[in-house]
């Protein structure tokens, strides 16, 4: 199936020959309802749907759509994805890509510090790797821990929560390049990483599918807490909490604003947040201050770089008189969190598409901000 691994310029390529395959290995089905699939549970069906657990399984799904001239999306654990109700006319591949988690320990080019590498399949859930990597005492990754999907997700959003951002830890992503048809290894450095973004949902959407994520973690660093409900959770310790403590802060902090996932609970049939806190130059600030006849130094905001900062969307939507519990229909906002909206009751995508529109019409409206989505939205 794969051909000699060779090197071009820094990027690692391995050759996915895409031949008719002797004996199929994959199931391919019919009209599969997405809504089970997602943590929102909305969704109509996908045309063909198969999942994929290896990369050979992966190629042949590839073809299968090639040769049926099918449009075809990589599902993973469903929790950052809005599907329509007319679902999807292409091939839905659900890539849970397993095998072993590669461990290698090794010194770094600078002097005394030692580092550790995890090589992880996609397919290996989220929080259970970030539950590993704590346990292990090992910091870098354990303030990310409780949210929800698989570990090829995390360099697509470049994920983060309480003071860190995935793309500090990844060292290489290996994917296969829907172009060359090739298996390629990308430095973290040719991904693009900023604030929720990569080269996977931006500049090179749907180009990769990835496979594996390999991540780099200083043995000798300590946890650094930067947020205030972290500071707050551990503020009567005397001594220093150790990753696994953060980690099972966070989760006991995000099941308190209803972001991690629980089944049975009402709150959690949500894509988490929903919306991105918007960079926006400062002279914005002034005018909202203006507007709300708020000091400026009153109104949440943080450093952006570049000059500009950041608002947080939370903030934006209660002022625009969004706030938690509020419903319209069988959507609505999320009891404990702002920014989350929910599937009160049986929601369709129409309903969350009609209060993300409201939403985004009335903060537009007072603030001149348009929030942008955070899910990826599959269909119309």
């Amino acid at each position: 199936m794969y051909g000699l691994t060779r090197s071009r310029a820094t990027i690692q390529i391995e050759r996915a020959v895409l031949y008719p395959l002797p004996v199929p290995t994959i199931h391919i089905q019919e009209q599969v309802p997405l809504a089970p699939y997602t943590t929102l549970r909305i969704g109509g069906p996908a045309r063909f749907f198969c999942e994929v657990t290896t990369e050979a399984e992966l190629v042949e799904a590839v073809h299968f759509a090639r040769e049926h001239t099918l449009p075809l999306f990589v599902l993973g654990g469903g929790s950052n994805l809005l599907v329509s109700d007319h679902g999807y006319p292409g091939l839905v591949i659900r890539a849970t890509i397993a095998g072993n988690i590669d461990i290698d320990g090794y010194r770094d080019k600078l002097p005394q510090k030692t580092c550790i590498t995890y090589r992880v399949p996609a397919g290996m859930d989220w929080d259970a790797f970030v539950h590993m990597v704590a346990e292990a005492g090992i910091t870098g990754i354990e303030c990310l821990a409780g949210i929800p999907g698989f570990v090829g997700a995390s360099p697509i959003q470049n994920i983060g929560a309480y003071g860190q951002e995935v793309a500090t830890s990844i060292s290489v992503v290996r994917a296969l390049d829907l172009e060359s048809l090739e298996f390629v290894t990308l430095p973290s450095e040719q991904c693009g990483f900023a604030y929720r973004r990569s080269i996977f949902n931006t500049t090179h959407r749907n180009r990769y599918i990835i496979t594996a994520v390999t991540f780099r973690l200083d043995l000798h660093a300590t946890p650094t807490l930067t947020y205030a409900d972290l500071q707050k959770h551990f503020a009567k310790q005397t001594t220093a909490p150790k990753p696994i403590d953060i980690y099972h802060a966070v989760r006991e902090i995000r099941h308190g604003k209803g972001m991690l996932i629980v089944e049975g609970e009402a709150d959690c049939r949500s894509a988490g947040s929903f919306f991105k806190n918007p960079i926006v130059a400062p002279s914005l600030l002034t005018e909202i201050s203006n507007t709300l006849g708020t000091p400026a130094e009153k109104i949440p905001h943080w450093p952006a770089g570049e000059g500009l900062i950041k608002l947080p969307a939370a903030w934006l939507l209660e002022r625009a008189g969004f706030h938690k519990g509020f419903l319209i229909g069988r959507a609505g906002i999320s009891s404990r969190h702002t920014l989350a909206l929910i599937n009160a009751d049986h929601a369709t995508f129409a309903d969350i598409a009609a209060l993300r529109d409201g939403i985004q019409h009335e903060v537009q409206t007072r603030f001149g901000i348009l929030l942008e989505q955070e899910p990826v939205q599959l269909g119309v």
